[in-house]
């Protein structure tokens, strides 16, 4: 075979491989099993967990370009949550030893909140916060491992988090709580939000697994044994109450007091706080803004509804 020979069957061989490549590319995307790139570590201090698009698909870090954020000191009510939870974040940040933190309680009263104020105080010495859903808990070994050796400190944060009967992907969580074969990261900590207590739905017939000891002692079952086991893998419990009414117009009057308002016109604006917080059922921090939102909204309607009739 000449030279000319050999030239050509190279030529050849070297254009199928880049044939196969395309193709596999193309197929990866079609498909959604394709890794991506890795996200841009050094500009966003916040990212999501996500599957991507196709049968099979891939989940992936996507880095969070806008991320809603909130200062410590625009919290309110929660003066004693706050103070565990910015210390323990504060010594994971500076290389200390500290725990994973699950914060329970009311709905609306801070919890998410005090996580995101967490990322806001501590990004510039180098926090980074991963969003995970309850559905991609069987990922967070292959998260841990992408993280692991990186210099900066994560919080995997997964919000709202529960499981009712039958629920399964609590085990996953359980495993990384625990530390596997592959060892505890140690610039990973979990942090998780949730209305249960123990994370896993409470029935009736739990309580039919009690058993008593010959000298009175009242011994949970197995299914109760499991259901606390979860939550008590967490270093730190922190709990949330429902606010009183003087607490809830308190927050009232700050959120007003943010967009404006004079004391006397948060003062007039109590009855319709309580009116507001009566129709929804509860009051809370979350509610408490809402309801600034909407009379700061209708206030600055009816104003520019009289400035142009009076035009």
């Amino acid at each position: 075979m000449d030279i000319d020979t050999d030239n050509s069957l190279e030529r050849h061989v070297a254009g199928l491989f880049k044939r196969l490549d395309r193709l596999a590319a193309l197929a990866e995307a079609a498909l959604g099993t394709s890794a991506g790139e890795e996200p841009d570590w050094r500009h966003a201090i916040a990212f999501r967990w996500q599957r991507g698009a196709g049968p099979f698909g891939a989940a992936q870090l996507h880095a969070i370009t806008d991320p809603a954020l909130i200062p410590f000191d625009e919290l309110c009510n929660v003066e004693r949550q706050m103070d565990v939870i910015r210390q323990n974040t504060r010594q994971f940040v500076m290389g200390y030893p500290a725990n994973n933190v699950l914060l329970t309680g009311a709905r609306g009263t801070g919890k998410s909140s005090l996580v995101k104020a967490c990322l806001h105080a501590f990004a510039p010495e180098g926090l980074r916060l991963i969003e995970v859903g309850k559905e991609s808990l069987d990922d967070l070994p292959v998260i841990l491992d992408r993280v692991r050796h990186r210099p900066e400190r994560f919080l995997i944060f997964c919000d709202d988090l529960s499981f009712e009967s039958g629920e399964t992907g609590y085990k996953g969580l359980k495993t990384v709580l625990d530390g596997s074969v592959a060892g505890h990261s140690s610039n990973v900590l979990i942090y998780a939000t949730s209305n249960r207590r123990h994370l896993l739905a409470e029935d009736a017939r739990d309580n039919e697994g009690y058993s008593v000891a010959e000298n009175g002692e009242l011994h949970p079952g197995d299914a109760v044994e499991e259901k606390i086991s979860l939550s008590e893998r967490f270093g730190i419990w922190v709990t949330f109450y429902a606010f009183s009414q003087d607490q809830y117009l308190e927050v009232v009057a700050q959120r007003l007091g943010m967009l404006g308002f004079t004391t006397a016109q948060i003062e007039a604006a109590h009855q319709p706080a309580l009116q507001w917080a009566l129709a929804r059922g509860a009051r809370s921090g979350r509610i408490a803004m809402q309801f600034a939102q909407d009379y700061a909204g209708r206030l600055a309607c009816a104003e520019r509804e009289v400035s142009s009739e009076v035009r």
